[in-house]
């Protein structure tokens, strides 16, 4: 288990900075031109088509073609899919991003003619991706995570350039691998990038249907995580479980014990024993309490009554311990 305070997503902040810094983007298509509606004013390169001359006005509009034509044939060529899948990949690649790109979408080429592309991988969040000098890359899981935060701070907050994309709006596929990777049961139905760790890590929040969930974190490769239920216990909210559903995340902790039965109302971290498991107390909404030895898998290995925990790390404190009898 980790109990990290969480710090807000400046490097998503510092991200969109990059980003939206940067000029204006250049759109593909014809160089300025007249409108149509110009066009149709009469004038053209500084001749005045005049009215009544049917003949001047058929060999203005045959000039006029033929101009269009010419400049639509100097317009650089919109790039394929392909070219810009390529494209993306290589960017992703030169910036050491483990993504496989199965699809990529141009938006825009900056006056420095630095393409930005926002991809889809195969495995894990999109990105955008801009081919500069370094290579810039963007989990759009995070740039997501920190305008939800900038917009629950301020809502008209301006949280510069996200990623449109629908596959890479829809954070659940990839929460759903991050927790099997865990070894976390649940279905997930909500999730997002919540902040970073003291390490430096992004910091997942994910939501389980009908039940507690959880805190994770890739700590050098291996997946971490902690329940909401014991989140609670260091005064953190968890936006996606609800307080009914942390209380009774006890019932799975505490299934096949002695302790089974308690429906449990209050809890706190004692702290660990000897042999690396966590301790915690619990009060019973139906009176009494335990103490709990809670390993890494989130389920008790043994409980004590407060009576037996009455010399242990100073005994119960949530519950009245009754006094003990000679037989006990």
């Amino acid at each position: 288990m980790f109990h990290k305070k969480l710090f807000a997503l400046a490097g998503g902040a510092m991200a969109l900075v990059l980003i939206t810094a940067q000029p204006a983007m250049a759109q593909y298509g014809p160089p300025e031109g007249r409108t149509a509606s110009e066009e149709a004013g009469g004038a053209v390169s500084g001749e005045r088509i005049l009215p009544g001359r049917i003949g001047g006005d058929r060999n203005d509009r045959q000039r006029q073609r033929e101009r269009a034509n010419r400049n639509q044939e100097r317009a650089p060529a919109a790039p394929t899919p392909e070219e810009n899948k390529a494209a993306a990949q290589a960017v992703l690649t030169a910036a050491g991003v483990g993504c496989q790109v199965t699809e990529a979408t141009l938006l825009g080429v900056t006056l420095e003619q630095h393409s930005t592309f926002e991809a889809i991988c195969a495995e894990g969040p999109g990105y955008l991706a801009v081919s500069s000098t370094p290579p810039q890359t963007f989990n759009c899981l995070e740039l997501a995570g920190q305008a939800e935060t900038s917009r629950l701070r301020d809502p008209a907050a301006d949280v510069g350039q996200q990623c449109t994309l629908p596959v890479n709006l829809n954070p659940v596929p990839v929460l759903s691998a991050y927790a099997r990777a865990a070894s976390i049961d649940c279905t997930v139905d909500q999730g997002a990038a919540i902040g970073k760790s003291t390490a430096g890590n992004i910091i997942y929040e994910i939501g389980c249907a009908d039940r507690d969930g959880y805190w994770l974190e890739n700590a050098e490769g291996a997946w971490k995580a902690t329940p909401c239920w014991d989140l609670a216990l260091e005064q953190e909210t968890c936006r996606y479980s609800t307080a009914a559903e942390t209380l009774g995340a006890w019932k799975t902790v505490l299934a096949g014990t002695d302790a089974a039965a308690c429906d449990v109302q209050e809890a706190r971290r004692v702290g660990r024993d000897a042999q690396g498991l966590t301790v915690y107390e619990v009060k019973c909404g139906a009176g009494g309490g335990y103490f709990a030895r809670v390993g890494t898998t989130f389920t008790a290995q043994r409980v004590h009554t407060c009576i037996e925990a009455a010399t242990i790390a100073g005994g119960c404190t949530l519950t009245a311990a009754a006094p003990a009898t000679s037989e006990q």
